[in-house]
């Protein structure tokens, strides 16, 4: 017979028999979404020629389709989304929604080329994977970009993005956290200038539009 310590380290064996074909099988799913991602942003947002508000209209589909935005604005919110109205948090979803679109959609118009490489995967103890990238860059450095990715039952969906280890949700929650105080712990006042600010991208999108059909050809 097996004595305790022998029976522990066979049990332990099968186990990592019966669980590492499933993590390989995540991280190789959520690398292929990375690369199927960043491959249709660039063929597709990034095309040349496009107006700004169909630009705009194909990254939104993209983001929307792509990335779990309520859990994205729970993390962003932090503790303020439990004080804050169902009214108020349908709002910052879809403010949050509209700044991300607005302010994203128009970086695109700018690519020149650049592709991105996975550099490796690796499953988190939650159950998410991680996915380390760098956009690679014509005589530029690199930028390095860190995607957290968990399965839903409709699929595969970006919860998180780090940029050079700065993580969009975490500086977002740290500046929306700050609105928020200075708003006397008013998450209204947070969302008033969420407004203001989507108001201030569309206009300086019009601009840059009127800008550009009056160059001379």
């Amino acid at each position: 017979m097996l004595n305790r310590r022998r029976f522990l380290a066979a049990a332990a064996a099968s186990a990592a028999l019966v669980t590492a074909p499933g993590h390989a099988l995540a991280d190789q799913a959520s690398r292929d979404f990375i690369v199927r991602l960043a491959d249709t942003a660039m063929t597709t947002v990034a095309a040349k020629g496009l107006s700004d508000d169909e630009r705009t209209t194909r990254f939104r589909t993209l983001f929307v389709e792509n990335f779990d935005l309520p859990e994205i604005a729970k993390l962003v919110l932090g503790r303020h989304w439990r004080i804050a109205t169902p009214d108020q948090q349908k709002d910052f979803v879809r403010l949050f929604e509209d700044i991300q679109v607005y302010t994203w959609a128009r970086r695109f118009k700018d690519y020149s080329g650049e592709t991105l490489e996975v550099l490796s995967v690796a499953a988190e103890s939650d159950g998410d994977v991680q996915v380390e990238s760098r956009i690679k860059r014509d005589r530029l450095d690199p930028i390095n970009v860190g995607w957290r990715v968990r399965k839903h039952p409709e699929g595969l969906r970006v919860l998180d993005i780090k940029v050079e280890g700065a993580s969009m949700a975490q500086t977002h929650r740290s500046e929306y956290s700050s609105v928020i105080q200075s708003s006397g712990g008013q998450v209204e006042g947070l969302l008033a200038a969420m407004r203001k600010k989507i108001a201030q991208l569309q206009a300086e999108s019009a601009t840059a539009a009127v800008s550009g059909s009056t160059k001379p050809n």
